[in-house]
């Protein structure tokens, strides 16, 4: 079944790593954060709140539908200072308009039903200062079905289990309606780049297999009945045995697009 993200037990599957120098080097190409006020709509146990703070945003504001998630980012970001959590959802962010430089979102957007998802991109374009950026982080259908390899590990989960495919392809949005929607709630300057997100680096294929048995930050796997989870542990063992230092890797989209103004834009 899905993850339950307002379970308890699932109050640190994504708060358990930092972000990578990958992610920060594509962010980096696309906008200039420093000095300016970051929105992570979905922000999850608060992880991508440090990494903007490390890129030089001023003021960082994190929201999200989970009371655990929100209960650890309060945790990850209490030292930070000028920093704030707030439960809310994708479509209705308490937040009034106009009142921030960048919206990002990491991982939200298959989550969000076909009705939900035009909501959400209107309200991301309301929250934005005039010549605001807004960045979302996802992946597509190709993204998630790249061949498996000891740097893809998503790539075992579909050879172990096809029906998963069926799985993502009912759940990842293309491309294009991205951008379509991106347009359409009055965004410009809409556009597009792939890059390869270090996910986690690992010891070995038993510290893999661990992280494996956790379900941790891999919604996916909660689709898996635990003999199924098992299964897939000793099929990944097997594909990868003996190997040391593994590097896991996903591919992921950004979309990126600014909210029209006739004022100077953020760089």
């Amino acid at each position: 079944m899905p993850i339950d993200f307002l379970a308890e037990r699932n109050r640190y599957t994504y708060a358990s790593r930092s972000a990578d120098s990958s992610w920060f080097n594509a962010v980096s190409s696309l906008v200039a954060p420093h000095g300016k006020t970051l929105l992570d709509i979905g922000c999850g146990g608060g992880i991508y709140l440090q990494a903007w703070r490390q890129l030089g945003a001023k003021r960082v504001i994190g929201v999200d539908f989970s009371e655990q998630m929100v209960r650890t980012a309060l945790e990850r970001t209490r030292e930070m200072g000028d920093a704030w959590v707030l439960a809310g959802r994708a479509t209705s962010v308490p937040l009034p308009t106009g009142t921030v430089d960048i919206v990002f979102t990491r991982a939200l957007i298959h989550h969000l039903s076909d009705h939900d998802f035009p909501i959400f991109l209107a309200e991301a374009h309301r929250l934005l200062a005039p010549g605001g950026v807004c960045i979302i982080q996802g992946r597509t259908f190709d993204d998630v079905t790249c061949p498996a390899s000891p740097t893809h590990i998503r790539g075992f989960l579909f050879e172990a289990f096809p029906k998963l495919l069926q799985v993502e392809e009912a759940r990842r949005r293309g491309s294009r309606e991205v951008k379509e929607g991106l347009l359409g709630a009055g965004f410009a300057n809409v556009g597009a780049l792939s890059f390869w997100e270090v996910r986690r680096e690992y010891e070995d294929v038993a510290e893999l297999a661990q992280d494996l048995r956790g379900r941790v930050g891999r919604s996916i796997l909660h689709e898996l009945t635990d003999e199924e989870l098992q299964y897939l542990v000793e099929y990944i063992t097997a594909r990868l045995a003996g190997r040391q230092h593994i590097v896991e890797r996903n591919r992921w989209t950004l979309w990126h697009a600014r909210k029209p103004t006739s004022a100077r834009m953020v760089a």
